[in-house]
């Protein structure tokens, strides 16, 4: 069943109205007619099963038919942070990192990225990267559209490090600790904090769904990351990381490290 993200205050308890592109992916590409069904989500916390009444010109008015629990996110918040790669390989990432169940994405420059955009065009291309989300988030069954920020500088990529309960960059030449093994790290420690949490807080101060971990994978561009930068993140809280004994490009890393992440936390039998 075909599925919409719209805007919050479009879902009421009775109706929902769908406008824009995704009124007319419903009238001119679908060819929807009255009593078609489709799914709409506000991609916050409600979701359901919707009938079509007769479309408009430019807008499609359907009745609420079943309230869907949402439950297709993961538990752990995974943000992607990628060095800018050349060519269309950002869209890669983010369309295939949504399909994965990323959370987040955060583009940035560092040292060796080639790309350099224009400011003036930095509007335009995000609103892009967003639309690429939203797309990906419909055809994997996301409960939510995840965000794509503003591409950032190296040095406000380190100060976002503090952030997440969790940073990994990956180095090549890193030889001791891999991904698996952090991961696990990390999830003992949040587990244990949480156990503690409730303890001293009673039960009903357990971490909630909008307290999940959040997990910073820091993925560098073609060229990788310098030592410096490494010892520049490390010193900002992150952990550098090994993926394994092969090197891979930068779009592939971003898409091995999340999954290896899910994995680890349960979403993909791990």
């Amino acid at each position: 069943m075909q599925r919409y993200f719209i805007a919050p205050e479009l879902l009421t308890e009775t109706d929902v109205t769908i406008v824009g592109d995704d009124a007319h992916h419903i009238i001119r590409v679908m060819r929807g007619k009255a009593g078609d069904q489709v799914i709409v989500s506000n991609g916050l916390d409600r979701e359901a099963v919707v009938r079509l009444r007769e479309p408009e010109k430019d807008r499609v008015v359907a009745d609420i038919v079943e309230w869907l629990p949402m439950l297709n996110e993961p538990a752990v918040e995974v943000w992607i942070a990628q060095s800018l790669p050349k060519g269309d390989k950002m869209e890669l990432v983010i369309q295939k990192g949504t399909e994965i169940g990323a959370d987040r994405f955060i583009p940035f420059q560092s040292e060796r990225t080639v790309v350099q955009l224009d400011a003036k065009k930095e509007g335009k291309r995000v609103e892009r990267w967003q639309k690429i989300a939203k797309e990906a988030a419909e055809q994997a069954h996301r409960n939510r559209v995840p965000a794509v920020e503003a591409p950032l500088s190296w040095k406000q990529l380190l100060e976002r490090i503090g952030q997440a309960d969790a940073a990994w960059i990956c180095y090549e030449k890193q030889d001791g600790l891999q991904l698996k093994q952090r991961i696990q790290e990390a999830l003992t420690k949040h587990r244990d904090s949480s156990v503690s949490r409730t303890a001293a807080d009673g039960p009903t101060q357990a971490y909630t769904a909008e307290q999940r971990i959040k997990l910073l994978l820091i993925v560098g561009p073609e060229g990788g990351f310098t030592e410096q930068e490494v010892k520049a993140a490390e010193a900002a809280g992150a952990h550098s990381v090994s993926l394994g004994r092969r090197i891979l490009r930068t779009e592939t890393a971003a898409m091995v490290g999340l999954t290896c992440i899910l994995y680890e936390t349960g979403e993909m039998g791990g």
